[in-house]
């Protein structure tokens, strides 16, 4: 007998996923034509130029910034070893002063420190009356106002001048406190003429620098020690204007031996200066 089942159709196979991949073919090669069409404008030349110099100043501006950065920490641990250095020197200075005078008075002996090499003087009476010589003096000395103070270094000519202008200054010997505090606090800069304020090392390392002198420590190193630059570092100082000491002067006529104001005070000067910085 002749088999009667209906025979089973072959499984035709899905055709979906080629149409879908050519349809994706077909978008992705229309999304390159819509790039190809709008591709970004060229750039001038003239623009990539100035980018291109703009980038180099701005490397060459880093570069010299690092530079001025890498010299200013330098010189910065050089004024520290400076200042540890003086103050060392102040140390064996002031423990000589003690020793040397232990000595002198274990043998029965009085110790007479060395000469005075540094003087303050400062003006306390004005210009009424004044001989031409006197004048002439003070105006060598800086000192034209009331209260107009200058550090000297003493010698023949200096002590010969003091004794011309005496009835209108004061003076003494300054010691290290005095000095530091009247460049710290009164202290201003002679620059092209102008009275400007010791803000920074920086004023004092243009005008001093050939005889290295770059901070402040230095220039009170060499005011205080008198040293060989002490013309230039003293003249670059504005002469120190101070107020009238707290509680007033004595009696300006007279000398200060005989209870008045004007004439030497030696290391009492050092007093003065407290009630009037």
């Amino acid at each position: 007998m002749a088999d009667t089942q209906p025979k089973e159709k072959p499984v035709q196979k899905e055709k979906a996923p080629a149409k879908e991949e050519k349809e994706d073919d077909k978008k992705g090669k229309k999304e390159k034509k819509r790039a190809v069409g709008k591709k970004l404008p060229a750039v001038p030349e003239s623009v990539l130029k100035s980018r291109k110099r703009r980038d180099l100043a701005k490397a060459a501006r880093l570069n010299v910034a690092l530079k001025k950065r890498a010299e200013y920490n330098k010189k910065r641990k050089e004024i520290f070893k400076r200042a540890e250095k003086y103050v060392k020197e102040y140390h064996s200075l002031e423990r000589d002063e003690i020793r040397l005078a232990r000595q002198a008075r274990n043998r029965g002996n009085y110790y007479i420190p060395g000469e005075a090499r540094l003087a303050f003087v400062m003006r306390i009476r004005g210009i009424n009356q004044v001989a031409p010589k006197v004048r002439k003096v003070l105006q060598l000395f800086r000192l034209k106002q009331i209260n107009n103070g200058v550090f000297i270094k003493l010698n023949k000519a200096t002590i010969n001048m003091l004794r011309i202008c005496e009835p209108y200054v004061t003076w003494g010997y300054p010691n290290l406190k005095s000095v530091r505090e009247l460049v710290y606090k009164r202290g201003f800069a002679k620059f092209r003429g102008q009275r400007i304020p010791i803000t920074s090392n920086a004023i004092i390392e243009k005008k001093l620098s050939k005889c290295n002198i770059i901070c402040i420590e230095d220039l009170i190193h060499e005011i205080f020690t008198v040293g060989d630059k002490f013309k230039y570092a003293s003249n670059f100082l504005w002469p120190f204007k101070l107020n009238t000491p707290t509680g007033g002067w004595r009696k300006k006529t007279n000398h200060y031996v005989e209870g008045g104001d004007f004439g030497n005070r030696e290391d009492k000067i050092n007093e003065l200066l407290r009630r009037m910085v």
